[in-house]
């Protein structure tokens, strides 16, 4: 979280989805104002986690850039346009998953 937070991600939002889903144990959510942040919101974590020797499983959107996932086994993250972000709804498909943190 802190890592998009750092390069001005907005409404960041922690769920902990291990009692819902076998998928990941965390959805990491937040939203980038344009396509040229969500760019730089996907290179930047993944950068910085690559720094650290973890590399992610996946990606997903990078090119498109209205919505990014990336894939790291127990966390899933993901990015997306203010638009998109409304249309998928994803704290509404998950909310029975517990939140743990929202940054505004």
């Amino acid at each position: 979280m802190d890592l998009a937070s750092d390069k001005k991600a907005v409404d960041i939002v922690l769920l902990r989805t291990t009692e819902v889903t076998t998928m990941a144990d965390y959805f990491v959510i937040c939203t980038g104002r344009s396509d040229r942040q969500l760019q730089a919101l996907a290179s930047g974590i993944m950068d910085e986690l690559r720094d650290d020797g973890i590399r992610p499983l996946g990606v997903e959107g990078k090119g498109a850039a209205r919505w990014v996932l990336l894939d790291y086994g127990a966390v899933i993250v993901h990015l997306f346009a203010p638009e998109e972000r409304e249309f998928y709804g994803l704290e509404r498909l998950w909310s029975n998953a517990a939140q743990v943190v929202r940054l505004v």
